[in-house]
């Protein structure tokens, strides 16, 4: 089955796909690379959608990366990952409007809250949009199933 988030998710694999989405911001702010957010955008959805499965930046990780590296496995719950994804596709998605409709300077700013958000993940290793999704659960809106 293609449709699906995978639960749980390699925590690993999450933060190396959070710093290829830094990278991809990064480098579409310095070198004025609006060609990237279509496809910073896709990715997004596509994790979204199917985990890694049709994103090529996860199926990288998944596939290439992770395996080869010396570092164990940590699974952490998927629900939350896949909320935090969602809101890398509002982020990214916005900067896509914004760019699209002439306001590179505002698709900017946005792709600068998405680099703060992506390197706590891949850095710190601490995902906002997973602190989001708890907050939301504490207060009801999301069902703890």
């Amino acid at each position: 089955m293609i449709l699906g988030f995978p639960n749980p998710v390699n925590e690993v694999s999450a933060r190396i796909v959070a710093a290829g989405v830094v990278a991809m911001s990064v480098f579409a702010i310095v070198f004025d690379a609006k060609w990237i957010l279509p496809i910073l955008f896709y990715g997004f959805v596509a994790r979204v959608l199917t985990g890694p499965k049709l994103s090529p930046l996860g199926l990288l990780v998944t596939k290439q990366i992770t395996p080869r590296l010396p570092i164990a496995e940590k699974l952490v719950a998927g629900p939350p990952k896949r909320f935090a994804q969602c809101m890398g596709v509002a982020f990214s998605g916005t900067a896509l409007v914004l760019c699209l409709s002439g306001h590179w300077f505002a698709a900017q700013v946005v792709l600068g809250l998405l680099i703060v958000a992506a390197s706590l993940e891949s850095f710190v290793g601490l995902c906002l949009g997973c602190k989001v999704f708890a907050l939301l659960m504490r207060l009801g809106v999301i069902q703890e199933e």
